[in-house]
């Protein structure tokens, strides 16, 4: 008899035994006779089980990235309709997965890794997914050049971008290089990944809420430096999911110098 995270992939009402005990542990899952609430992952259930699963908000997008991109537009009042987004650090696709529902007409994603991606945005017509690609060279990199050229165009109308393991400091001059005047970035700022190692405690989380004054200054001089001018600055209502708080930006890429 299979485990019940494994049952709900199978059944199709997870995507991944991950999403799949996220659910269990939430309370969502029951059996469809008798209404037990289930809550062991492990828990063994014949093939032919019937299960119900409640809706859970967290589960709209391939991952909880989305929601922290959605509260940037819901914020923003942001029109992704029709535009040519690109996704830094693109991963399973929570920021491509919420761009495409806000009306994006395509999302070219680049990340450095491999097999990441949700397999259901893979074969979306409306998704490039260019892996092993390194942010901070993407800017000259004949893929990504060829990806737009696919598209119609030179470059992205927004940029979207969630990486961890970097500063942002160091892929923000690709991202103005890519972007014309007016073209768009929103972003996801997590502290832990640019106060250096210094700034975490022994579980990799940013105790001192003055090193997050820190880090909005060091990203907005980033952004300046480049000729992005932040317009917006928000909190994200979501924590990551190592516990650490996160931010979102909105900025735009001013007219180069005559």
């Amino acid at each position: 008899m299979p485990r019940l995270d494994q049952l709900l992939v199978t059944l199709g009402l997870a995507r991944s035994r991950t999403r799949a005990q996220r659910l269990i542990r939430h309370g969502r899952v029951t059996l469809a006779e008798g209404g037990r609430v289930l809550t062991k992952p492990g828990e063994k259930l014949a093939d032919d089980t019937r299960l119900t699963v409640e809706a859970d908000p967290e589960e709209r997008y391939v991952s909880r990235a989305g929601l922290k991109l959605e509260a940037l537009i819901a914020a923003l009042g942001l029109d992704l309709a029709g535009r040519l987004v690109l996704d830094v650090g693109q991963s399973t696709g929570g920021f491509t997965d919420c761009a495409l529902a806000h009306g994006a007409r395509h999302v070219i994603g680049v990340e450095v890794g491999h097999d990441q991606l949700d397999p259901g945005l893979r074969e979306d017509p409306r998704v490039t997914c260019l892996e092993g690609l390194n942010a901070r060279a993407m800017a000259g990199d004949p893929r990504l050049g060829a990806a737009f050229a696919a598209q119609g165009a030179t470059g992205p109308e927004l940029v979207v971008m969630d990486v961890s393991f970097i500063s942002q400091t160091l892929i923000l001059p690709e991202i103005a290089a890519l972007l014309p005047a007016g073209g768009e970035l929103a972003s996801l700022v997590k502290p832990q990944f640019e106060v250096g190692p210094g700034g975490v405690n022994d579980r990799g989380l940013v105790t001192d809420p003055a090193r997050y004054r820190e880090v909005e200054a060091k990203i907005r001089d980033g952004c300046a430096a480049v000729g992005l001018a932040i317009r917006h600055w928000q909190e994200s209502p979501l924590l990551g999911g190592d516990g650490n708080h996160e931010f979102l930006l909105h900025a735009v890429r001013e007219p180069s110098p005559a």
